[in-house]
């Protein structure tokens, strides 16, 4: 006989977005069921963010060897051991999963379930042997790679983000299919490392980037070694274990020891039999509204696994914001509503490239009069101390300084984004950041510098001119 459960939220799935709805939730002393069918934690932890900007880090330090010289130091050529890269790798993956453990989510009293859940109706969803019939119900089952419709691709052993970092020997030659973040991450992070990497991308590299800052990434990879093949229709793959060919369009091919595929990511909504919950869907997802309600009101859904209002904004940092929005709408009935304006996007290349709100090209498509200021990094102290002075700061604001967008490329970009973060949330203009103090010195007195070039046209207005006349005759 079933075991029933009647808690008054039920999460599905245990990645960054359900584990951060479960743990508010229990902390708030809310009975809690969670349900996963594979590890705790999710694509972040076990397949995506976290090991990749572990593999990443180790390709930056084989890189710092490569150019010491202008330190006064040995340059060189790194030995790279790769297996030590891979348990450097499974390291921090260890030291961050027992937040994430079915350990500390039982002790902050939450009921974790081990499953494929799929749903009876529109009230229950079943585990095995187990009925679960909440109050709520929270869908965050994330996604997956995508596997694009070429022909043989299926039949040849290819790896994505799931299976490339159980590599145990160095790729000879790694052909990367898909130029987005993901591919020009790990393509450029493989190259670094030693291995021969060749990219191909239907269209353009990088495509969803502010062009410019596309650019200056692609000269990057270039300069690393990387071999581009931008606009190559791949219309078929063969091959075998250790030698693997993409036939491109045209006649040309492209050989390599191992393929990764990065073309995009699938919703994990299969196996959840939405339509007995009455839940809408599509192959992008299941469809919520602004407050992440599917067409079910008693269910939610958050992160990767969600469209409609969330635009398909697949990052850890939006599941995450989407369970707090969850949060206070399931629990304390609030009018909680998603806004994706100041969103902010990472592509964890170097150097890195960081955005947020609107690039020129969709304020200019959008109709809106705007203005561009851009600040090098080369002008900053820090940067030429560091050595790294390939990078600027572009702003997009409306003609009286509301700051409408903004992109970073270079050293620490990431980690430099998050005042133009907080600006276009609140509708600051750059009267407001300028009007800060920033540190001295460090890479972050861009952003100040990139805020006071919308001022140095006033410099030489001639009524400008005039009112300082008159103020020094005061005395």
């Amino acid at each position: 006989m079933a075991e029933t459960l009647k808690p008054d939220l039920c999460v599905i799935g245990a990645g960054s977005g359900g584990l951060s709805v479960a743990a508010a939730a229990a902390l708030f002393g809310v009975p809690v069921v969670l349900i996963e069918r594979h590890k705790m934690g999710g694509d972040c932890l076990n397949v995506g963010c976290v090991p990749s900007k572990a593999l990443i880090a180790a390709a930056h330090r084989a890189e710092d060897i490569r150019r010491a010289g202008p330190f006064g130091l040995v340059a060189g050529v790194p030995q790279v051991h790769f297996n030590r890269v891979q348990a450097h790798v499974r390291r921090v993956i260890d030291a961050i999963a027992p937040n994430d453990s079915v350990e500390r989510f039982t002790a902050l009293g939450v009921r974790v379930i081990a499953g494929e859940a799929s749903f009876l109706d529109r009230r229950t969803v079943r585990v095995g042997e187990i009925e679960v019939r909440p109050r709520r119900f929270v869908i965050a089952t994330g996604s997956r790679p995508a596997l694009p419709p070429i022909p043989g691709l299926e039949t040849v052993p290819y790896l994505t983000n799931e299976t490339i970092f159980d590599l145990t020997t160095r790729p000879a030659h790694l052909i990367v299919l898909g130029g987005g973040p993901i591919g020009v991450e790990l393509g450029q992070a493989f190259r670094r490392l030693g291995s021969e990497v060749t990219l191909v991308e239907a269209g353009r590299i990088l495509a969803r980037e502010d062009a410019e800052a596309a650019g200056f990434a692609i000269r990057s990879l270039r300069a690393d070694g990387v071999t581009l093949r931008e606009g190559a229709k791949v219309i078929g793959a063969e091959g075998a274990e250790g030698a693997v060919r993409l036939l491109l369009e045209g006649g040309d091919s492209i050989s390599g020891s191992h393929l990764l595929v990065a073309a995009g990511r699938s919703p994990n909504i299969e196996a959840l039999n939405l339509a007995a919950a009455s839940v809408a869907s599509t192959a992008r997802g299941v469809t919520v509204d602004a407050r992440l309600k599917t067409s079910n009101s008693r269910i939610y859904a958050i992160g990767d696994c969600a469209t409609g209002a969330t635009q398909g904004l697949q990052f850890t940092h939006v599941a995450n914001y989407h369970a707090g929005i969850v949060i206070r709408s399931a629990l304390f009935r609030l009018p909680a509503k998603i806004s994706n304006a100041a969103i902010p996007r990472v592509t964890y290349c170097d150097p890195e490239i960081a955005s947020v709100g609107l690039s020129e090209t969709a304020a200019l498509a959008a109709g809106q009069s705007v203005q561009i200021l851009r600040w090098p990094f080369a002008e900053n102290d820090r940067a030429q101390a560091e050595g790294a002075v390939d990078g600027f700061v572009k702003l997009v604001t409306d003609r009286k300084g509301r700051i409408l967008g903004a992109t970073l490329a270079g050293k620490n970009a990431g980690d430099l984004l998050m005042p133009w973060v907080m600006a276009v949330q609140k509708k600051w203009t750059v009267q407001d950041m300028a009007g800060f103090v920033f540190p001295y010195p460090t890479l972050s007195e861009v952003s100040k510098r990139a805020a006071l070039t919308h001022f140095a046209p006033l410099a030489g207005k001639p009524w400008i001119r005039r009112i300082l006349g008159f103020l020094r005759r005061l005395g």
